[in-house]
């Protein structure tokens, strides 16, 4: 989307009474491509899932968002110290696993399972040279708080991490990490699968697949719920 319309941000003002749909239709008038967009664009006000009818209000930060596909500290945005002592984080740095299990684990703990995503080196048989992460930061990571404590909430676990990188990554890096420990095994590996399905689905963050001859945005689908059109 930002390709399509050459800019990753702009500063609008709109009649009192507009709504997050009247934001689209700026966009959609001066750019017919997100017209035909418009079924898979999900809309976010101040960093959470929004319907086009919804107001907005002087100072509104407004998000269109395509479909999904992470200083001093490693950690680009992070929220730690949650209810249970779960971590989710964004980071450019290589994702260290074996530190983020020993960060959940407990000492009632008798499992830890670790998920990684990893860069394969082909897509449907197309050789696959890097991927490119790019993200909506500040909401990416309270998505990721919010599936987190959800599924903490659902499963009897103990402690739950989820971590994705950002920036280009080499064949072989781990792209996402999800980490949960808990008493017994069976609901570390639920809990760890659920996860990783629902961080796929609705956190804000895309991948661009280059290849040995040329490279696209991979097309995803919203998880239904998020739309509310």
């Amino acid at each position: 989307m930002r390709e399509i319309t050459g800019r990753s941000e702009d500063q609008l003002e709109f009649d009192p009474g507009a709504c997050l749909g009247t934001v689209f239709e700026h966009y959609a008038a001066a750019f017919p491509r997100l017209r035909e967009m418009e079924r898979s664009i999900a809309l976010a006000r101040n960093q959470r899932f929004s319907n086009a009818s919804e107001c907005i209000a002087d100072g509104d930060e407004i998000a269109l968002l395509p479909p999904v596909s992470g200083g001093a500290t490693v950690w680009i945005r992070q929220i730690t110290g949650e209810p249970g002592g779960h971590f989710f984080a964004l980071t450019r740095e290589p994702i260290d696993t074996r530190a983020l299990a020993r960060q959940v684990l407990r000492g009632e703990d008798g499992a830890v399972v670790t998920f990684e995503g990893v860069v394969r080196n082909n897509t449907a048989g197309r050789r696959t040279l890097y991927l490119d992460y790019e993200c909506y930061e500040p909401m990416a990571v309270k998505v990721m708080a919010g599936i987190g404590c959800e599924i903490a909430g659902a499963y009897a676990i103990g402690r739950m991490a989820m971590v994705h990188r950002l920036g280009r990554l080499k064949i072989g890096e781990t792209s996402v990490a999800v980490i949960v420990s808990a008493p017994h095994r069976r609901a570390a590996f639920e809990a760890a699968l659920e996860g990783i399905d629902r961080l796929k689905r609705t956190v804000p963050i895309w991948k661009k697949e280059h290849f040995a001859d040329g490279a696209l945005w991979v097309d995803g689908e919203w998880d239904g719920s998020v739309l509310g059109r």
